[in-house]
């Protein structure tokens, strides 16, 4: 189990409550899928994906990253167990969908770059690791590997 300092599970909570999932998450999938096009193959049922102004401007892409986030408020809701909370997903992604796990971590370091953009300097050092440990959980929760 994880240890939650209260600075963590208070900046963690603030940093959601201040997110518009319909713009950080559509702008986190939109660049990890630009960014890392390898990962587009998970969605080729997406329609076009073929550049960055499709991928941006595609509403499914947007959808989903919308459900991410809302995925993701799971798991600040339930910080204490966040490994039970994503073992249906965690099961979904490695099994069905076999995701590679490691597509998670890139995912995850896509959402710091929006949250940080969108914070700017409230961003801060200790904002930062609080977001990464919180975000790192959750990517060991559902990158278990299906080889």
């Amino acid at each position: 189990m994880v240890e939650w300092t209260d600075f963590e599970r208070a900046t963690i909570q603030d940093i959601f409550s201040k997110m518009d999932y319909e713009v950080v998450g559509p702008a986190a999938l939109s660049r990890c899928l630009i960014v890392y096009p390898w990962t587009q193959r998970y969605f080729g049922n997406f329609g076009n994906l073929y550049n960055a102004a499709a991928i941006m401007g595609n509403p499914m892409v947007a959808k989903h990253g919308t459900t991410i986030l809302n995925s993701l408020e799971r798991g600040v809701k339930n910080m204490d167990n966040i490994k039970e909370t994503y073992a249906e997903l965690s099961k979904l992604h490695s099994e069905k969908l076999r995701v590679d796990p490691d597509n998670f971590k890139l995912l995850s370091d896509c959402l710091t770059i929006v949250v940080a953009a969108q914070l700017g300097k409230a961003f801060t050092g200790e904002v930062q690791a609080a977001f990464q440990k919180f975000m790192a959980v959750v990517v060991s929760s559902l990158g278990r590997q299906y080889y």
